[in-house]
């Protein structure tokens, strides 16, 4: 049996959180390790925590947006499971007309198919004032 390989998954990934993918929770494993080491919060653990993770708040008051990545540069490391993947979610918001690019680096870990380990490097700040929430954002980081 064929499974897809790390840059393969990374790019599903990528290309899901773009369309809002419902089922882009189960490019991951049962049990996980994913953390946003630049924002507050507690490591994802389950495909269930990741499942709510993309699905955002209930009342979420973000802007729509409109994204795609762009300038993705994959490393392949040492350890097959492992990849180092850099790019940007680049896009505008559909309400002000503003346009951002939001720089990432993501480090997966992939085994049979699945993402099993994730470290997210993401411009949080930069992401939250594309959707116009920048202040939430800030008074968040400041309450850690």
């Amino acid at each position: 049996m064929s499974h897809p390989t790390p840059r393969e998954v990374f790019e599903r990934l990528v290309e899901g959180v773009c369309a809002a993918d419902p089922e882009l929770h189960l490019l991951y494993a049962e049990s996980i390790d994913v953390r946003h080491p630049l924002w507050p919060g507690e490591p994802l653990r389950t495909r269930e925590e990741l499942r709510k993770h993309f699905a955002g708040p209930p009342d979420s008051k973000a802007d729509p947006i409109e994204r795609r990545p762009v300038d993705i540069v994959v490393h392949e490391t040492g350890d097959p499971e492992v990849i180092v993947a850099e790019f940007a979610y680049a896009g505008r918001n559909l309400r002000t007309g503003r346009e951002f690019r939001v720089p990432c680096v993501f480090v997966m870990r992939v085994r049979d198919g699945l993402i099993v380990e994730s470290r997210d490097y993401i411009d949080h700040v930069g992401s939250a004032a594309a959707r116009g929430m920048f202040e939430e954002a800030v008074a968040l980081r400041r309450g850690q």
